[in-house]
């Protein structure tokens, strides 16, 4: 499947920065709370959650609000989705051709 010069730009920002290879990593170890993942990489929420709508909107992750069972306020957690990133050049022919 070649991809468009848009998919392959979100994807190149998407991976552009340390922290979202590093939270990339720690998703494919098991589904995580946002708070948590703040709290291990020491950073505020929303930092974290900018990051991980960068990672979301290239198609990495995936996102959902939960209440849990002990807590009634919403949670939101991500989990990473399946992925494999490569770009050839028949997708570059595709699209600058």
């Amino acid at each position: 499947m070649t991809q468009s010069l848009e998919q392959i730009v979100l994807i190149g920002e998407a991976l552009a920065h340390p922290v979202r290879i590093q939270l990339l990593y720690m998703l494919s170890e098991r589904e995580r709370y946002i708070y948590e993942l703040a709290k291990d990489l020491n950073l505020s929420r929303q930092v974290v959650d900018l990051h991980l709508k960068r990672l979301e909107k290239a198609g990495f992750v995936e996102s959902d609000l939960r209440l849990e069972e002990n807590d009634m306020r919403a949670k939101k957690f991500f989990r990473l989705k399946e992925f494999d990133v490569k770009l050839c050049t028949a997708d570059l022919k595709n699209i600058f051709n």
